[in-house]
């Protein structure tokens, strides 16, 4: 039987969800007409002494006031269901979700199910290098009069903005206009210690930077990561670029938490430590046993004494870690090294099972480590026999590292899908450590060039490679002895925009996870 739901005449915004936080916990601030007075918030302020400033730096750009205007727009569509799809057994009870359609409508179709939900979201958004195919096309059709009324902007600016949204930019303004609406509302769906992580090139990214600073908050900035994308040099460039960008944000970072985990042990990491002198406390590595003298307190300058009877004194600079009354004792419990002779620098012990450790993820994400374009794209053409389909795939072991840093379990989303790594990287994750995190992703039905491989292989949008590349690694996956308490959900169900007039199965925005 088919369900239909209509589209809300009176669509809840983001803009009426932030005026009823005001009404509800500022109703004195309200007129008789509902207006809102801005001199008695501003008493109220002052009452709680809160400082205020006229000055402070902000990132304009000429369609910024139309950016607010397409965050807070309702939903013009609906979601239907590919159910001769869904229907299959891999995928009749998949708790993941392929939506093909473009990301702005399907972000707020997310926002009725997903509001504060996604643990971690990994977008790899376009460059604006001028030859990755990015242009500013909007399909919205505003006078200049509307769109003035509706942004709040002169006449003059209201043309101008028209101009380049009608027209196919791909300058910064157009870019920021694209960007904006879209990290607005993925912003709600985060949950309060959700992280999203953007994948950025030179072009953009200071303007990234400062826009995630607007959107997320300064405060909310966690990391800039330098990914190294190939491992050979262009020698037709001025400059052989070996890196792009992962700019990561937190939705509200807490203080004395982090906002990312550990990374897991590697096996080069693990083969530091050992046992040289049959500790009963297991398998322990040195580490130094002194510290910067800025840091130190009066008694943790001293001459230190060796069990042999060998004075240590310390380098310039330096203070010991401990004061001298717990050096004795840490010396006691054979918990400083001192070599096998006892004549080396004093060391201290840091044991292996002492507690869970991990290795803090360091702001350089190495090819070895992660993998590059290359690797990634090698990789993509072997799982699809031979066929190179997706020019620039990220590497599976990126967002491996990327999904560790933040996401043990809960829901991922990629809505620039691609060629659905995020997808692939979800499902070896959880075949190896068990947890059952599940994604969504969204991917607009780009029509690929007709003299590109994956056109002559058959596939008439990026949506369709996206969603092969799901079944084909989901069957190659399922296919290993994984481990037992993975739930084995490999399977994806699709969506996709429509109109309020197609026949199909629909799905209201709230329905979404029970679709």
């Amino acid at each position: 039987m088919n369900t239909e739901h209509t589209i809300n005449p009176t669509p809840v915004t983001s803009n009426s969800e932030q005026l009823a936080v005001l009404k509800r916990h500022f109703p004195h601030c309200f007129d008789k007409q509902g207006q809102f007075v801005l001199s008695r918030f501003e008493e109220v302020l002052q009452a709680h002494e809160v400082t205020t400033t006229q000055e402070s730096y902000k990132l304009d750009w000429l369609g910024k006031s139309y950016a607010r205007l397409l965050a807070n727009e309702p939903i013009r569509t609906l979601l239907s269901a590919n159910v001769a799809h869904n229907s299959q057994a891999a995928n009749l009870n998949s708790q993941n979700l392929l939506i093909k359609g473009d990301n702005l409508e399907v972000l707020k179709h997310l926002k009725g199910a997903y509001r504060e939900a996604v643990k971690m979201i990994y977008i790899d958004p376009p460059y604006n290098t001028g030859s990755d195919g990015f242009v500013y096309q909007d399909d919205r059709k505003f006078t200049p009069e509307q769109l003035a009324d509706l942004a709040n902007v002169s006449l003059e600016e209201a043309k101008r903005i028209l101009d380049f949204t009608q027209r196919g930019a791909n300058s910064h303004s157009a870019w920021l206009t694209f960007m904006y609406p879209r990290l607005y509302v993925a912003k709600q769906l985060l949950r309060d210690d959700g992280v999203i992580f953007i994948s950025a090139d030179d072009n953009e990214i200071a303007n990234l930077v400062r826009l995630c600073d607007e959107v997320f908050g300064e405060d909310n900035f966690v990391a800039n990561f330098i990914w190294e994308k190939r491992t050979n040099r262009e020698n037709r460039k001025v400059v052989s670029s070996r890196h792009d960008y992962v700019v990561c944000y937190a939705k509200r970072q807490t203080p004395g938490v982090r906002a990312l985990k550990q990374l897991p042990m590697t096996a080069k990491a693990l083969a530091n430590y050992k046992n040289p002198d049959n500790d009963p406390r297991g398998l322990w590595k040195s580490d130094p046993a002194t510290a910067q003298a800025g840091h130190g307190t009066k008694d943790q300058f001293y001459i230190l004494t060796a069990p042999n009877g060998k004075k240590h004194e310390l380098e310039s600079g330096r203070c010991w870690l401990y004061t001298e009354k717990v050096m004795k004792k840490e010396i006691a419990d054979g918990k400083i090294w001192f070599g096998k002779d006892g004549n080396g620098v004093p060391r201290v012990k840091t044991y292996l099972e002492a507690k869970e450790r991990g290795l803090t993820p360091e702001s350089i994400l190495f090819a070895e480590d992660v993998g590059t374009n290359e690797s990634a794209k090698n990789l993509l053409k072997e799982l699809f026999s031979g066929k190179s389909v997706f020019d620039t795939p990220k590497p599976v072991g990126l967002i491996q590292t990327l999904i560790q840093l933040s996401c043990d379990e809960g829901i991922v989303l990629d809505f620039f899908a691609g060629s659905s790594t995020t997808a692939e990287a979800v499902f070896q994750l959880n075949a190896v450590d068990g947890k059952n995190r599940r994604f969504i992703l969204v991917q607009i039905p780009e029509v690929p060039g007709s003299e590109s491989e994956a056109y002559k292989a058959g596939y008439r949008t990026i949506s369709e490679i996206s969603l092969e590349r799901i079944r084909l690694s989901g069957r190659e996956i399922s296919s290993r002895e994984t481990i037992e308490a993975w739930n084995k959900d490999a399977g994806v169900r699709v969506l996709r925009l429509d109109t309020a007039n197609m026949a199909d199965v629909y799905y209201a925005p709230d329905a979404l996870d029970k679709a």
